[in-house]
């Protein structure tokens, strides 16, 4: 599929090369978790994978955990849908998100995204791409909250209606948070995320793009 023409957001893109190369495609959804802090490092791994490219889609609240000039991609939010949509004939960026991917991963997905999902509710542009995304693609989602949050009881039935749909989840990691708690609820480590995308690439067999 030959990527889609959009007009880019205000912020850095990828930059490309002049040698034709074939690239599987990640679109990483970003939540308003403190492990957005983690955004630019995931993004600096992930493009180490040979022949990956990558877009970004954020909430508005994960914006307050990162800088969005260390994001050397693409990086989509809210105000980008209702931008670009102005009569019928005109592309829908949540559909054009979904159709552009090979694969989807939402690190960090926090507590209240995942009740979005789990619900089926989709009130941003992160979320309506989820609740249209393809079940066919692979879709990846790393929990990320509080201890207490990720102990209540609602928190392991919303994980398990993910899971039901189809999606994998990366499991949190027990570390003490930055509220200075002790406990599981924190997102994995940079690095297994990195390696469970290259695994589920290679798992897949994923068609190449060109």
């Amino acid at each position: 599929m030959e990527p889609f023409s959009l007009p880019e957001p205000g912020f850095p893109a990828e930059k490309s090369s002049s040698v034709p190369q074939k690239k599987s495609r990640v679109l990483v959804g970003v939540t308003g978790s403190v492990a957005a802090l983690k955004l630019p490092l995931l993004i600096a791994e992930l493009l180490k994978i040979p022949g990956l490219e990558v877009k970004v889609i954020t909430t508005e609240r994960a914006k307050h955990f990162y800088n969005a000039q260390e994001i050397p991609v693409t990086l989509y939010s809210d105000e980008d849908e209702w931008q670009l949509w102005k009569k019928r004939s005109d592309p829908v960026l949540h559909i054009e998100l979904r159709r552009w991917a090979d694969l989807m991963l939402v690190a960090p997905l926090d507590a209240n995204t995942l009740a979005k999902l789990a619900n089926g509710i989709c009130d941003n542009l992160l979320t309506c791409v989820i609740r249209a995304w393809d079940l066919s693609k692979p879709l990846l989602f790393c929990p990320a909250m509080n201890t207490a949050m990720w102990e209540h009881p609602i928190t392991a039935q919303q994980v398990e209606q993910l899971k039901g749909f189809g999606y994998t989840e990366i499991p949190c990691v027990v570390k003490k948070l930055v509220c200075g708690d002790q406990g599981r609820g924190a997102m994995a480590e940079v690095w297994t995320i990195v390696e469970s995308v290259k695994r589920i690439l290679e798992e897949q067999d994923l068609p190449m793009q060109s």
